[in-house]
């Protein structure tokens, strides 16, 4: 997301992440990551239960969409980052509006399905 902030700031819109790590995690993830927008602490796992999203198991490492989502991280230059609390905690990509409104929601269903960030653009 780092690479679109621009993008997204020039639609009104504002990044922010959430860890389930604590401080101290999410300060080394920022410094890795280089990521300068707001990243808040969930140590409890409170807002991913909100929001109903899922855990992989061991064999999601075996899946082809994931093996392919590796494979494209590598090329673009990602890596794995020191693993936080649960690493079969998947992720997921909110778009609120204002006035309470959901505009946009992706949740993952294995490691590395990510919204796409044309698509994240498009629904703003």
């Amino acid at each position: 997301m780092r690479e679109h902030q621009q993008a997204f700031r020039g639609k009104n819109a504002a990044l922010t992440a959430i860890s389930l790590g604590d401080a101290h995690y999410a300060r080394l993830f920022q410094e890795e990551t280089k990521i300068d927008f707001p990243l808040l602490i969930d140590e409890q796992s409170q807002t991913y239960k909100l929001a109903n999203l899922k855990s992989a198991n061991i064999f999601h490492l075996l899946r082809s969409d994931n093996f392919q989502s590796r494979k494209r991280a590598k090329a673009a230059g990602h890596h794995q980052h020191k693993l936080g609390r649960d690493p079969f905690q998947l992720g997921g990509t909110f778009i609120f509006g204002p006035g309470n409104v959901d505009r946009f929601a992706h949740l993952s269903q294995t490691f590395g399905d990510n919204a796409q960030p044309t698509a994240l653009l498009a629904a703003l």
